[in-house]
């Protein structure tokens, strides 16, 4: 064989070697549910699961349990996922900046012991554009005029 060829085919393995270990570690969006099924059954895979966090009639998340002086790594709440069960979360970082005005949040982990750790936390904070509010820079952009 030429040494291009050889070349190549290292090359080709390398590339499905990275696309077989990306695979690996992706994780699909799931619900508590499935994810205590998972955790049950021994399968320490880690998901996404989409949901919100309870507020009270002010609008204010309820729930909330971090204390910067006493542990600054540690943040547990409650968070409602899509098919409205409720779950305690645990996040050992400290508590994301804008999570108290998300909309909704995607939090990344497994349960363990009853309780859903979390490794990542991603928040989908409210839209600064108002609907109300879309029309008051000018016309609305049109196609072109014949």
């Amino acid at each position: 064989m030429k040494k291009s060829h050889i070349f190549v085919l290292v090359v080709i393995a390398a590339a499905v070697g990275i696309i077989i270990s990306t695979m690996s570690d992706a994780s699909t969006y799931s619900t508590f549910t499935i994810a205590r099924q998972q955790a049950a059954a021994g399968n320490p895979a880690k998901v996404h699961v989409v949901g919100t966090l309870p507020r009270d009639a002010d609008k204010r998340p309820i729930g909330l349990e971090y204390d910067p002086v006493a542990n600054p790594n540690y943040f547990a709440f409650t968070m409602v996922d899509t098919l409205h069960v409720a779950q305690r979360v645990v996040y050992r970082n400290p508590k994301p900046q804008d999570l108290d005005k998300s909309e909704q949040v995607v939090i990344v982990g497994a349960m363990k012991d009853g309780v859903f750790e979390a490794d990542q936390i991603l928040t989908k904070c409210p839209s600064k554009y108002v609907e109300k509010d879309l029309g008051k820079t000018g016309p609305p952009a049109t196609a072109m005029n014949n």
